[in-house]
Parts: structure tokens; sequence; C-alpha cells
């Protein structure tokens, strides 16, 4: 059982994208989705990187807050 504490840098790590703040900030000021489309279904992920969205947030996953917040800051 993964009881560490998520935050966007564990989370970019996870998916396989560089970590490091630059690195976040860059791929969220490149990166928008429109309000209609859900996170795990944007273009920009790849298949793996999806279903690992798609299954954490379905199962309400310790993941879940931090993917949250991905989600809102690529919407604004």
């Amino acid at each position: 059982m993964d009881t560490s504490t998520h935050s966007l840098a564990t989370l970019f790590a996870q998916l396989g994208l560089d970590n490091d703040q630059a690195a976040i900030d860059a791929f969220i000021a490149q990166h928008r989705l429109a309000e209609h489309v859900p996170l795990e279904k944007a273009p920009f992920w790849s298949p793996g990187q999806a279903s690992f969205i798609a299954e954490s947030l379905k199962e309400d996953a310790d993941w879940s807050e931090v993917i949250d917040e991905l989600n809102t800051l690529l919407r604004k």
C-alpha cells in the first residue's frame, strides 16, 4: 500500500514526465483542455497515462486529489 503524499511533482514522475517545477509549469502552459473534455480523454496523454488517470479517478485512489488539481490547472 502506497502511503506517500502525492504532489504534482510525484504525479508527473508517475506519468513518466519531467517533474521539476519548470517542466510542470511549461506542460500546464502548453496543454489546455476545454470544459467538455474529460482529463483522461485529453489528446496529449499516451494510452498508459490516460489509463492511469482514468483508473485512479474511478477508484478514488490516493492519486485522485492531485489529478483533480492538475485537471483544474489545465482549464484555467
